[in-house]
């Protein structure tokens, strides 16, 4: 009797061949245990290998899920990013622009308000020399009307004292 290979019958004195004989071989308690170990399994085991398959392929739907969210999430903030960028630039453009635009309306104000204060100068100078020079006039007139008073006495008669003074009062009025 062979050990290794029940089918195979292996004889004394060499040779080879088949055994048939099926309580021998004991392939009738195999068969049966094989169909009973798969009917009993395939319940068993299909029922596990059916709900693994099932939380994987639900877990592979939440990830799928989630993945589109995020892309979504991720398109909304790069949509959102690009939006900022661009307000951040217009900002930064509208603001060297209106700092352009106070620098040169300061200049602008700046150059005026010197033109202004140089031609108040030059009217405050023009107006002084011109009281200075009324007031010189007057001066001297008043100083040459006194000088001639006072030597006029002793070469004018009287009439012609009175005349020389009405003269001098009439163009005093008309300077």
């Amino acid at each position: 009797m062979t050990m290794a290979f029940p089918l195979l019958l292996g004889s004394h004195g060499g040779g080879f061949g088949l055994n048939l004989n099926l309580f021998d071989t004991n392939i009738i308690n195999l068969a049966i245990v094989i169909a009973g170990l798969v009917w009993f399994l395939k319940g068993f085991l299909g029922g596990i290998l059916e709900r693994r398959r099932a939380t994987i392929l639900a877990e592979l739907k939440d990830a799928e899920d989630r993945l589109a969210s995020a892309s979504a999430s991720l398109a909304e903030v790069q949509k959102g990013l690009s939006e900022s960028q661009a307000k951040a630039e217009k900002i930064r453009t509208d603001g060297v622009a209106r700092a352009q635009a106070v620098r040169l309306e300061s200049e602008r104000r700046t150059v005026e308000e010197m033109a202004r204060i140089k031609q108040d100068s030059a009217s405050n100078l023009d107006a002084e020399a011109a009281r200075v020079t009324a007031q010189l006039r007057r001066e001297a007139a008043r100083m040459a009307i006194e000088k001639a008073l006072a030597a006029l006495p002793g070469k004018l008669d009287p009439a012609a004292q009175a005349r020389l003074i009405d003269q001098s009062i009439q163009s005093l009025g008309k300077a």
